[in-house]
Protein backbone atom coordinates (compact mmCIF):
# COMPACT_ATOMS: atom_id res chain seq x y z
CA UNK A 1 0.00 0.00 0.00
CA UNK A 2 1.17 3.82 -0.62
CA UNK A 3 2.67 5.89 2.31
CA UNK A 4 -0.30 7.94 3.52
CA UNK A 5 1.52 10.58 5.17
CA UNK A 6 1.12 13.36 2.19
CA UNK A 7 4.57 14.67 3.60
CA UNK A 8 6.05 11.33 1.65
CA UNK A 9 3.62 11.28 -1.01
CA UNK A 10 5.13 11.78 -4.41
CA UNK A 11 4.97 13.73 -7.50
CA UNK A 12 5.72 11.90 -10.58
CA UNK A 13 6.58 13.89 -13.39
CA UNK A 14 7.11 11.42 -16.87
CA UNK A 15 7.77 13.36 -20.49
CA UNK A 16 5.66 11.57 -23.36
CA UNK A 17 7.06 10.92 -26.41
CA UNK A 18 9.76 7.91 -26.60
CA UNK A 19 10.15 7.85 -23.23
CA UNK A 20 6.52 6.59 -22.27
CA UNK A 21 4.90 6.61 -25.30
CA UNK A 22 5.61 5.49 -28.81
CA UNK A 23 4.62 5.58 -32.64
CA UNK A 24 4.95 2.62 -34.79
CA UNK A 25 8.48 4.17 -36.17
CA UNK A 26 9.75 4.19 -32.42
CA UNK A 27 8.34 0.73 -30.78
CA UNK A 28 11.61 -0.85 -31.28
CA UNK A 29 10.34 -4.71 -31.17
CA UNK A 30 12.20 -7.67 -32.04
CA UNK A 31 11.94 -11.20 -32.03
CA UNK A 32 8.75 -13.61 -33.22
CA UNK A 33 5.29 -11.56 -33.54
CA UNK A 34 3.98 -14.58 -31.67
CA UNK A 35 5.91 -13.38 -28.87
CA UNK A 36 5.61 -9.79 -29.09
CA UNK A 37 3.49 -7.96 -26.51
CA UNK A 38 0.01 -6.58 -26.92
CA UNK A 39 0.12 -3.06 -27.26
CA UNK A 40 -2.56 -0.79 -26.57
CA UNK A 41 -3.14 3.05 -28.82
CA UNK A 42 -3.23 5.92 -26.45
CA UNK A 43 -3.29 8.30 -29.15
CA UNK A 44 -5.44 9.41 -32.29
CA UNK A 45 -4.51 11.18 -35.10
CA UNK A 46 -7.17 12.61 -37.63
CA UNK A 47 -8.95 9.35 -36.63
CA UNK A 48 -5.58 7.05 -36.89
CA UNK A 49 -3.52 5.11 -34.32
CA UNK A 50 -0.84 6.90 -33.56
CA UNK A 51 1.19 6.47 -29.65
CA UNK A 52 1.19 2.64 -28.23
CA UNK A 53 2.62 1.64 -25.06
CA UNK A 54 2.15 -1.91 -23.66
CA UNK A 55 -0.97 -3.13 -21.86
CA UNK A 56 1.42 -3.98 -18.95
CA UNK A 57 2.43 -0.26 -19.50
CA UNK A 58 -1.05 0.98 -19.07
CA UNK A 59 -2.10 -1.19 -16.02
CA UNK A 60 1.14 -0.39 -14.49
CA UNK A 61 0.12 3.62 -14.86
CA UNK A 62 -2.88 3.06 -13.04
CA UNK A 63 -1.50 1.66 -10.35
CA UNK A 64 1.17 4.65 -10.27
CA UNK A 65 -1.59 7.22 -10.60
CA UNK A 66 -3.15 5.64 -7.59
CA UNK A 67 -0.33 5.90 -5.36
CA UNK A 68 1.12 8.84 -6.46
CA UNK A 69 0.54 12.25 -8.49
CA UNK A 70 1.26 11.44 -12.15
CA UNK A 71 2.29 14.12 -13.96
CA UNK A 72 2.17 13.77 -17.90
CA UNK A 73 4.83 16.44 -18.76
CA UNK A 74 5.51 17.10 -22.44
CA UNK A 75 6.83 19.88 -24.83
CA UNK A 76 3.72 19.05 -26.68
CA UNK A 77 1.61 22.23 -26.67
CA UNK A 78 -1.91 21.59 -24.86
CA UNK A 79 -4.04 20.69 -27.64
CA UNK A 80 -1.47 18.06 -29.00
CA UNK A 81 -1.58 16.99 -25.27
CA UNK A 82 -5.41 16.64 -25.62
CA UNK A 83 -4.86 13.66 -27.92
CA UNK A 84 -3.46 11.13 -25.75
CA UNK A 85 -5.46 9.39 -23.02
CA UNK A 86 -2.95 7.51 -20.63
CA UNK A 87 -5.88 6.77 -17.77
CA UNK A 88 -9.89 5.64 -17.40
CA UNK A 89 -9.80 9.29 -15.61
CA UNK A 90 -7.48 12.39 -16.55
CA UNK A 91 -4.55 13.09 -14.19
CA UNK A 92 -5.38 16.84 -11.95
CA UNK A 93 -2.19 18.27 -13.37
CA UNK A 94 -0.20 18.31 -16.31
CA UNK A 95 2.78 20.17 -18.23
CA UNK A 96 2.21 21.27 -21.69
CA UNK A 97 4.43 23.34 -24.03
CA UNK A 98 7.63 22.21 -22.30
CA UNK A 99 6.76 24.37 -18.94
CA UNK A 100 5.06 26.99 -20.71
CA UNK A 101 1.59 25.54 -19.24
CA UNK A 102 0.17 24.06 -16.13
CA UNK A 103 -2.42 22.71 -17.16
CA UNK A 104 -5.28 21.94 -13.82
CA UNK A 105 -8.47 19.77 -14.47
CA UNK A 106 -7.51 20.33 -18.00
CA UNK A 107 -7.02 24.13 -17.92
CA UNK A 108 -4.22 25.96 -18.08
CA UNK A 109 -3.92 27.49 -14.68
CA UNK A 110 -3.63 31.50 -16.00
CA UNK A 111 -1.54 32.61 -13.19
CA UNK A 112 1.37 30.39 -13.93
CA UNK A 113 0.89 31.21 -17.59
CA UNK A 114 1.64 35.19 -16.87
CA UNK A 115 4.67 34.22 -14.64
CA UNK A 116 6.16 32.09 -17.22
CA UNK A 117 5.10 35.08 -20.07
CA UNK A 118 7.20 37.04 -17.30
CA UNK A 119 10.05 34.82 -16.79
CA UNK A 120 10.41 34.47 -20.96
CA UNK A 121 10.03 38.23 -21.80
CA UNK A 122 14.07 38.97 -20.81
CA UNK A 123 14.67 36.48 -24.16
CA UNK A 124 14.47 37.26 -27.78
CA UNK A 125 10.91 37.24 -28.95
CA UNK A 126 9.41 33.92 -30.66
CA UNK A 127 9.04 35.91 -33.90
CA UNK A 128 12.62 36.42 -34.19
CA UNK A 129 13.61 33.28 -33.59
CA UNK A 130 10.68 31.80 -36.19
CA UNK A 131 11.83 34.55 -38.94
CA UNK A 132 15.54 33.30 -38.42
CA UNK A 133 14.63 29.45 -38.53
CA UNK A 134 12.62 30.61 -41.62
CA UNK A 135 15.43 31.76 -43.38
CA UNK A 136 18.09 29.15 -42.65
CA UNK A 137 15.16 26.83 -43.48
CA UNK A 138 16.02 24.46 -46.95
CA UNK A 139 14.01 21.40 -48.45
CA UNK A 140 15.60 19.35 -45.60
CA UNK A 141 12.74 21.55 -43.53
CA UNK A 142 9.50 19.82 -43.94
CA UNK A 143 7.30 22.21 -41.60
CA UNK A 144 7.82 25.09 -39.29
CA UNK A 145 5.66 25.51 -36.21
CA UNK A 146 5.32 28.28 -33.65
CA UNK A 147 4.03 26.18 -30.28
CA UNK A 148 1.65 28.25 -27.69
CA UNK A 149 3.16 31.30 -28.50
CA UNK A 150 6.21 30.65 -26.58
CA UNK A 151 8.71 28.52 -29.28
CA UNK A 152 8.86 27.39 -32.07
CA UNK A 153 10.00 24.15 -33.88
CA UNK A 154 11.34 22.86 -37.19
CA UNK A 155 10.45 19.35 -38.68
CA UNK A 156 13.34 17.93 -40.68
CA UNK A 157 14.51 14.80 -42.75
CA UNK A 158 17.47 13.84 -40.10
CA UNK A 159 19.28 12.48 -43.31
CA UNK A 160 19.01 15.60 -45.24
CA UNK A 161 20.46 17.84 -42.45
CA UNK A 162 23.45 19.10 -43.37
CA UNK A 163 26.47 19.18 -41.51
CA UNK A 164 26.70 21.47 -38.35
CA UNK A 165 23.58 23.40 -39.31
CA UNK A 166 21.89 22.34 -35.85
CA UNK A 167 25.14 23.69 -33.75
CA UNK A 168 25.20 26.76 -35.94
CA UNK A 169 21.53 27.62 -34.87
CA UNK A 170 22.03 25.93 -31.24
CA UNK A 171 24.97 28.84 -31.46
CA UNK A 172 22.34 31.40 -32.82
CA UNK A 173 19.74 30.95 -30.27
CA UNK A 174 22.10 30.79 -27.06
CA UNK A 175 23.11 34.34 -27.93
CA UNK A 176 19.61 35.36 -27.47
CA UNK A 177 18.74 33.45 -24.15
CA UNK A 178 16.96 30.65 -26.37
CA UNK A 179 17.99 26.70 -26.25
CA UNK A 180 18.48 24.50 -29.08
CA UNK A 181 17.02 20.25 -29.14
CA UNK A 182 16.59 17.96 -31.85
CA UNK A 183 14.09 15.66 -30.96
CA UNK A 184 13.26 12.73 -33.50
CA UNK A 185 12.71 14.42 -36.74
CA UNK A 186 12.55 17.73 -35.12
CA UNK A 187 14.45 20.73 -34.18
CA UNK A 188 13.09 22.75 -31.15
CA UNK A 189 13.79 26.19 -30.46
CA UNK A 190 12.82 27.37 -26.30
CA UNK A 191 13.68 30.03 -24.31
CA UNK A 192 15.87 29.30 -21.03
CA UNK A 193 13.76 29.94 -18.76
CA UNK A 194 11.15 27.46 -20.26
CA UNK A 195 11.57 24.54 -18.42
CA UNK A 196 9.57 21.52 -17.35
CA UNK A 197 11.23 21.48 -13.70
CA UNK A 198 10.15 24.44 -12.87
CA UNK A 199 6.80 23.76 -13.88
CA UNK A 200 7.29 20.04 -11.48
CA UNK A 201 8.32 21.65 -8.71
CA UNK A 202 5.19 23.97 -8.61
CA UNK A 203 2.88 21.15 -8.63
CA UNK A 204 4.99 19.28 -5.63
CA UNK A 205 4.61 22.54 -3.77
CA UNK A 206 0.41 22.52 -4.48
CA UNK A 207 0.33 19.09 -3.73
CA UNK A 208 2.43 19.33 -0.35
CA UNK A 209 4.42 16.45 -1.98
CA UNK A 210 7.99 15.42 -0.14
CA UNK A 211 9.28 13.62 -3.34
CA UNK A 212 9.92 14.04 -6.80
CA UNK A 213 10.45 11.47 -9.45
CA UNK A 214 11.30 12.29 -13.56
CA UNK A 215 11.41 10.38 -16.16
CA UNK A 216 12.85 11.77 -20.15
CA UNK A 217 14.76 10.93 -22.81
CA UNK A 218 15.64 14.42 -24.49
CA UNK A 219 18.15 17.33 -23.37
CA UNK A 220 15.04 19.49 -22.87
CA UNK A 221 14.14 16.84 -19.93
CA UNK A 222 17.87 17.65 -18.51
CA UNK A 223 16.64 19.92 -15.96
CA UNK A 224 13.45 18.01 -14.70
CA UNK A 225 15.64 14.58 -14.34
CA UNK A 226 18.74 16.77 -12.08
CA UNK A 227 15.81 18.52 -10.41
CA UNK A 228 14.08 15.41 -9.00
CA UNK A 229 14.93 13.01 -6.04
CA UNK A 230 15.16 9.87 -8.62
CA UNK A 231 14.45 9.97 -12.14
CA UNK A 232 15.02 7.53 -15.26
CA UNK A 233 15.67 7.78 -18.69
CA UNK A 234 15.43 5.25 -21.80
CA UNK A 235 19.09 3.74 -23.62
CA UNK A 236 17.49 5.82 -26.64
CA UNK A 237 16.99 9.59 -27.26
CA UNK A 238 18.93 12.63 -26.86
CA UNK A 239 20.53 12.33 -23.73
CA UNK A 240 21.56 8.93 -24.76
CA UNK A 241 23.28 9.80 -27.90
CA UNK A 242 25.10 12.39 -26.09
CA UNK A 243 25.94 10.24 -23.15
CA UNK A 244 24.18 12.37 -20.71
CA UNK A 245 24.68 11.01 -17.08
CA UNK A 246 22.86 12.66 -14.29
CA UNK A 247 23.40 11.53 -10.30
CA UNK A 248 20.69 9.95 -9.36
CA UNK A 249 19.52 8.72 -12.88
CA UNK A 250 18.95 4.94 -13.84
CA UNK A 251 18.75 4.03 -17.53
CA UNK A 252 16.10 1.41 -18.14
CA UNK A 253 17.55 -2.19 -19.70
CA UNK A 254 15.57 -2.04 -22.83
CA UNK A 255 14.64 0.66 -25.73
CA UNK A 256 11.41 1.10 -27.56
CA UNK A 257 8.35 0.75 -26.39
CA UNK A 258 9.67 -1.70 -23.44
CA UNK A 259 11.45 0.88 -22.09
CA UNK A 260 7.85 2.88 -21.52
CA UNK A 261 6.69 -0.57 -19.17
CA UNK A 262 10.03 -1.02 -17.77
CA UNK A 263 10.51 2.96 -16.72
CA UNK A 264 6.56 2.90 -15.33
CA UNK A 265 7.69 -0.24 -13.40
CA UNK A 266 10.72 1.98 -11.99
CA UNK A 267 8.66 4.80 -10.90
CA UNK A 268 5.71 2.55 -9.61
CA UNK A 269 8.26 0.51 -6.74
CA UNK A 270 9.59 4.35 -5.67
CA UNK A 271 5.86 5.99 -5.70
CA UNK A 272 4.64 2.94 -3.16
CA UNK A 273 7.79 3.84 -0.89
CA UNK A 274 8.39 7.28 -0.94
CA UNK A 275 10.37 7.41 2.32
CA UNK A 276 13.29 5.21 0.75
CA UNK A 277 13.87 7.73 -1.91
CA UNK A 278 16.94 9.55 -0.62
CA UNK A 279 15.83 13.76 -1.20
CA UNK A 280 18.87 14.92 -3.08
CA UNK A 281 16.29 16.93 -5.89
CA UNK A 282 17.21 20.52 -6.89
CA UNK A 283 13.67 21.16 -7.05
CA UNK A 284 13.72 21.80 -2.94
CA UNK A 285 16.32 24.58 -3.58
CA UNK A 286 15.01 27.60 -5.77
CA UNK A 287 11.09 26.89 -6.30
CA UNK A 288 9.56 29.50 -8.70
CA UNK A 289 6.75 31.34 -6.59
CA UNK A 290 3.24 31.20 -8.55
CA UNK A 291 2.25 34.33 -9.03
Amino acid sequence: MPDTNPAENAVVCVDLDRTLIYSSAALGLSGADADLPRLLCVELYQGRPLSYVTESAAAGLELLAAAATLVPTTTRTPEQYARVHLLGEAPAYAICANGGHLLVDGHSDPDWAAGVRVRVSECAEPAEVYAHLSRISGDFVKKLRMAADLFCYAVVERGELPAGWVAELAGWCAERGWTTSLQGRKVYCLPKPLTKAAAAAEVARRTGAGVLLAAGDSLLDTELLEAADASIRPPHGELAETGWVGEGTSVSPSGGVAAGEEIVGWLLERALNPGAVPRRGAWRENPLPSR
